[in-house]
């Protein structure tokens, strides 16, 4: 019998195909990797939307190539992406312009403001620069105002998944669980927003240029022959509506449960927790549509989280990549050495990871900083101190969410690229001071998407039981108690009390005209 199930997870750096079977197994995979994007500007992040849909055909071609005998068993497909990446397409499906990426960051500053009750009602709030500075991100608003034209010719204005759904099936439709962005999207009835919402008025979109909605776990459509023969799936195979790859993550880690956190070490550093009722964290600042109908992720994020990492490798880490090369061992594993030789606390340095500024904490002045050097310290202090600073921020997230839902998280599951790393794993522990887990394997995204394909087919009858079925933990870290002490000093001591002191100084840098080269 055919059960077996195909999750597609198309991320920032790579495109994936992974094969499972009912029990959460992962039974084949394929990646193809991607350059993230272009810039042709200073913040601009875009790339060709068909390098996307070119990966997914190749990295699905790859898969069937080894494990043609396979083919016949799936069932259903789904698709998972990154969050936030838009496309202009028209009335045939293709693109206008080069995808926006999600790190993209253009502002619309020039976009009318809000006026008249609501206008009133957000500045007697105090929340008018909060949706102030929402006007400015949305994309739709710069297209708008910068490249008219196109604005004008744009018959659809989707996500990628809409966009990649459109060409798995031929229909211009996505799922209620990609809903991350910029868009009128009403958070809290998880639809479309009503007709007199503020969305509206703040932003450039309207409801005719909006593809059609599915819940999660429904069909959003069948593959096409068109797409059968790019990708090599079974041609009338049905897609089955995923959600975005942070929420498919937690579901994959098995995180359903309030009193469970999901951290993703990815390129953007994130804390979920999943809730029945739709709560807050920052005002204006929804949660989002989880991997489940009807629930709601509750999110907090360091923008640049583990690209940070990245950053220190190509930058100071070329000696440990070269040796990884020389020898064949995974570079990680070297890294990982590099965090082993210095003890918890990096001896007094501590890193604030906003390298990218936020909304309300931190705000939209916000910038990086480490304090404490001395003459002892070297790179491996540094990469460590990384690693400690995204685990502050994150326990900071853990703590604001209690405080929020008035719960209390009692347990910690960790996916993402960073979670290869024992090193990590462990600091992670010792930071927020409780066991730590892996799910039972890397690409949890692809398995939640996945779970939302056997609940929609009816492998299994409902969320609980496919997590039953499919989920269980990997490797749990617990926290050292003598290193924890030393992190709660310096987490409540110093880091706590860093951005509230240097954001005076962060302010004034935004005022000082900077050089770009």
């Amino acid at each position: 019998m055919a059960e077996n199930l195909l999750a597609i997870d198309c991320g920032t750096q790579s495109v994936r195909a992974l094969l499972f079977n009912p029990q959460g197994d992962l039974l084949a995979k394929a990646r193809v990797p991607i350059e993230p994007y272009f810039s042709t500007a200073p913040g601009l992040a875009e790339q060709d939307p068909n390098v996307f849909w070119d990966a997914l055909c190749q990295a699905c071609r790859q898969l069937f190539t080894h494990n043609e005998a396979q083919k016949d068993s799936i069932t259903a497909v789904s698709i998972t992406t990154q969050r936030a990446t838009v496309v202009n397409l028209d009335k045939n499906g293709s693109p206008l312009r080069p995808a926006i990426i999600w790190l993209d960051q253009r502002r619309a500053e020039e976009f009318p403001p809000v006026k008249g009750v609501w206008g009133a009602a957000f500045t007697l709030s105090g929340t008018k620069p909060t949706v102030e500075y929402l006007q400015a991100q949305c994309e739709a608003n710069w297209i708008h105002l910068h490249q008219p034209d196109i604005w004008e010719k744009t018959y659809k204005f989707t996500y990628l998944s809409g966009y990649l759904t459109h060409l798995l099936v031929g229909q211009f439709v996505d799922s209620i669980g990609c809903q991350v962005g910029y868009m009128p999207f009403d958070y809290k009835k998880q639809t479309w927003a009503a007709s007199s919402h503020w969305y509206w008025q703040a932003l450039a979109v309207k409801p005719d240029k909006l593809v059609d909605l599915v819940p999660v776990g429904e069909q959003l459509g069948k593959i096409t022959p068109e797409a059968a023969r790019q990708t090599g799936i079974p041609v009338g195979l049905p897609l089955i509506a995923a959600a975005a790859d942070k929420a498919c993550e937690v579901l994959g880690a098995g995180s359903l449960e309030p009193n469970v956190a999901c951290l993703s070490y990815g390129t953007a550093a994130t804390i979920n927790t999943t809730h029945k009722k739709y709560v807050e964290i920052i005002p204006l600042i929804p949660p989002y549509p989880a991997a489940v109908p009807d629930l709601y992720n509750m999110e907090l994020q360091i923008y640049r989280g583990y690209w940070m990492v990245n950053w220190f490798k190509n930058e100071f880490g070329l000696r440990e990549l070269r040796l990884a090369k020389e020898t064949g061992v995974e570079p990680e594993v070297l890294f990982d050495e590099l965090v082993n030789n210095v003890p918890p606390g990096s001896q007094g340095l501590v890193l604030q990871p906003y390298w990218s500024p936020g909304l309300r904490h931190p705000g939209p002045e916000a910038r990086g900083a480490v304090i404490g050097f001395n003459d002892m310290h070297t790179r491996a202090h540094l990469y460590r101190a990384i690693l400690e600073g995204l685990a502050y921020a994150l326990r900071d997230g853990k703590e604001r969410t209690e405080k929020r839902a008035k719960t209390t998280i009692d347990q910690v599951r960790i996916a993402g690229g960073g979670s290869q790393s024992d090193a990590a794993m462990q600091l992670t522990a010792d930071v927020f001071g409780l066991p730590v887990s892996r799910p039972h394997l890397y690409e949890a995204s692809g398995l939640g998407a996945a779970i939302n394909a056997a609940v929609g087919v009816g492998i299994h009858a409902d969320y609980p039981s496919a997590l039953n079925a499919m989920t269980r933990l990997g490797d749990t870290f617990n926290p050292d108690p003598k290193s924890h002490a030393a992190y709660d000093q310096l987490y409540n001591e110093i880091y706590l009390r860093m951005y509230k002191r240097l954001q005076p100084f962060y302010k004034a840098m935004q005022k000082i005209a900077l050089p770009s080269k």
